[in-house]
């Protein structure tokens, strides 16, 4: 397990990060991340809540996940987005999910709490706000969001310009993306900044620009979505290989 770092932008706002060699190393610690923070909910809260990620750089990591000893019986999952596809369709996270991960572990049915990507756009979103609240409470907030990095700073789908990227009442929301010409469902910034803990895994050299603009960058949050991920709880944590890290500067180890 490496050091963490403090990555300190112009404006004075930090992240943590965790700088692995290379993606095999990657997927290794953000499974042990992700599990010990599992156990560690598990052993003092009875349970343990995560919203998961689509996209190709978790997907291994789901894979190996499914591997480790935990109490599954205790453990929720959510999503932080959803394309607006049935479940069985290879384009949805849910579907990437249950493949990689959930038809590999104990977990119960219930314990899953699916975007429903097969429905009208808005009832979808109004539903999961609905069903989050049942598992987490009024006032609850999830133990882990995981949450990745594209290549125009959006992260979730929170896409640049998008009005989902400065909600600050709704939890879910409905968005028409114009750049991949499709309905997606997202958590909006206020649930993701109140989690617990917020991780983003990112990796390989096609991210290593766009991840210096976004954590040492002007800010910019209309413009680069994952810029407006400020966790209230501890600074977001990016779990990244060394690639990616490649143009980050004014590192500094944690202390």
């Amino acid at each position: 397990m490496p050091d963490p770092v403090i990555i300190a932008a112009p404006d004075g706002s930090i992240a943590e990060a965790m700088i692995y060699a290379d993606p095999p190393a990657l997927i290794a610690g953000a499974t042990e991340f992700i599990a010990t923070l599992a156990a560690e909910a598990i052993a003092g809260r009875g349970r343990f809540t995560i919203a998961l990620s689509g996209g190709n750089t978790p997907k291994p990591v789901y894979e190996r996940l499914a591997l480790a000893p935990l109490d599954w019986a205790r453990v929720y999952v959510a999503f932080g987005d959803e394309r607006c596809v049935p479940p069985d369709d290879p384009r949805s996270n849910y579907h990437m999910s249950r493949v990689a991960l959930l038809d590999r572990v104990p977990i119960p049915a219930a314990n899953v709490l699916r975007m429903r990507g097969e429905d009208p756009p808005e009832e979808a979103a109004a539903r999961y706000a609905d069903d989050l609240r049942k598992v987490l409470g009024e006032n609850g907030r999830l133990d882990l969001v995981l949450l990745g990095l594209g290549d125009n700073g959006h992260t979730a789908s929170l896409f640049p310009g998008l009005a989902a990227v400065a909600e600050t009442t709704r939890t879910v929301v409905a968005c028409y993306v114009e750049v991949v010409g499709m309905w997606r469902l997202t958590l909006t910034p206020p649930p993701i900044n109140a989690a617990q803990r917020v991780a983003f895994l990112a990796s390989g050299e096609g991210k290593a620009n766009v991840l210096h603009i976004v954590l040492q960058g002007p800010r910019k949050p209309v413009e680069l979505p994952a810029q407006a991920i400020r966790p209230t709880e501890r600074p977001a944590v990016w779990l990244i290989d060394a690639a990616a890290a490649a143009k980050l500067e004014r590192r500094m180890e944690a202390r």
